[in-house]
């Protein structure tokens, strides 16, 4: 079978690793990758009509799509009444994580555990309700911005420099919500869906701060671990109470067409549970952890869940922490260079997995092309094995301004669990 794998990040080198070791690296298509990932072919994911031409070409029968973007725009609409399956949400789907307000609606509306929110499309009028929580709040755009959208405040200041920053870049007139801050500890819980049966990845936790102990602005992400060894078997029957089988409840009553990978972005306060947020596919850079734990054949696995016969899978992970350590350019999430020789690859250990994302080649070499540049991986008994044969192997890479966290794994639990 012939797979592509739409998109260019790490996440897509993680899910075609995965993929490959079922089919093999020959027949998967990464499209359109970039140049650290094998097999990527650089064609247009945004014209749907020139893709399915170019899937037929290559006797492609099978597409898993990585971002949000496409899912957005309707990819799966598009290929659904073609010959060419495909795994993801429909795009009426897709609007749980393309759309900050439908989502928190939707958790309103089908009794999902989440924080009190309300709703704006100006940034002056809602000033008075920010300040009457004195800054203390989170402000979140309305629509897709690549994990850059969200500003957690603490007080008034930071409450006006975070406006400031969406005035510039979403303009005064834009919509958005304001809800109330959540503190606890955060947590990804990340599932595969039929619409009808849903089956869980290893609880894995990102770090999406720039700056370590979660200091700077949000990014895209800058590493993350799996299992989070916080998660009881309480804890896990509590979220699934509260929150996942109520999102699936509340996905049928509502009729979406959903079959592809869910992402439930959550914080456990003193009270338990809350849901963040919702994305409509796979989490980057969960992802990078969650396929190397992952001991089931993945190929099945999304072929049964478009199938809807998703509770015949087995669905196991392997023993043992993964740890990812993002590998950023200087300056990121803000400006950064580009085409920066990347040196030491060669150094690493043989266990050692990277995912590329930033990356493009100049002849034989690879060179930085992004903020978020190389996922560095690695496996151990314990997390801090883990850990510490992650960062090892991250002191073996080397570019211009290279910048990456120093304490991936290592948060403090604000609560007992």
């Amino acid at each position: 079978m012939k797979i592509a794998v739409i998109g260019s990040g790490g996440r897509e080198h993680a899910i075609a690793w995965k993929l490959a070791q079922t089919v093999g690296w020959e027949n998967i298509y990464v499209l359109p990758g970039n140049g650290g990932i094998p097999r990527s072919f650089s064609v247009s994911i945004s014209d749907f009509a020139a893709l399915e031409q170019y899937c037929k070409t290559e006797n492609i029968e099978l597409i898993v799509v990585g971002p949000e973007v496409p899912l957005s725009q309707g990819i799966v609409d598009y290929f659904r009444p073609t010959s060419i399956r495909i795994l993801g949400p429909t795009k009426a789907a897709a609007i749980m994580e393309g759309s900050k307000i439908y989502a928190k609606e939707f958790m309103r509306r089908h009794n999902i555990a989440t924080s009190d929110f309300e709703l704006f499309s100006n940034v002056d009028a809602a000033i008075p309700y920010i300040k009457s929580k004195n800054g203390d709040c989170v402000i979140k755009y309305d629509g897709l911005a690549a994990g850059k959208g969200v500003f957690v405040c603490n007080n008034m200041a930071e409450a006006e420099e975070a406006l400031s920053e969406f005035r510039e870049t979403y303009g005064n007139e834009a919509n958005f919500l304001v809800e109330d801050k959540i503190t606890g500890d955060e947590i990804s819980i990340i599932g595969l869906t039929d619409g009808k049966t849903i089956k869980l990845l290893p609880p894995s936790q990102d770090h999406k701060q720039v700056y370590d102990n979660d200091l700077g602005p949000n990014t895209g992400g800058m590493g993350a671990f799996c299992p989070a060894p916080f998660y009881t078997e309480s804890l896990a029957a509590e979220i699934d109470r509260l929150i996942v089988q109520p999102t699936l409840a509340g996905i049928q009553k509502d009729g979406h067409d959903y079959k592809g990978f869910i992402y439930f972005g959550i914080m456990m306060d003193e009270y338990g549970p809350k849901l963040l947020e919702y994305n409509a596919r796979l989490g980057d850079p969960e992802t990078e952890v969650l396929m190397p734990a992952l001991d089931a054949d993945l190929v099945a696995a999304v072929e049964a869940a478009i199938n809807g016969t998703l509770n015949d899978v087995a669905w196991n992970w392997h023993s043992g922490y993964f740890v990812d350590v993002v590998l950023t350019s200087g300056g990121y999430p803000k400006s950064f260079s580009k085409g920066l020789p990347i040196k030491g690859l060669e150094d690493v250990d043989n266990n050692t997995l990277l995912f590329y994302a930033g990356v493009k080649r100049s002849g034989e070499d690879l060179v930085t092309d992004g903020g978020r540049v190389i996922n560095v991986v690695c496996q151990g008994a314990t997390l801090d094995e883990a850990i510490e044969n992650a960062y090892r192997n991250c002191n073996k890479i080397c570019f211009e301004g290279m910048h990456y966290r120093k304490d991936i794994g290592r948060r403090k639990l604000k609560n007992t669990y």
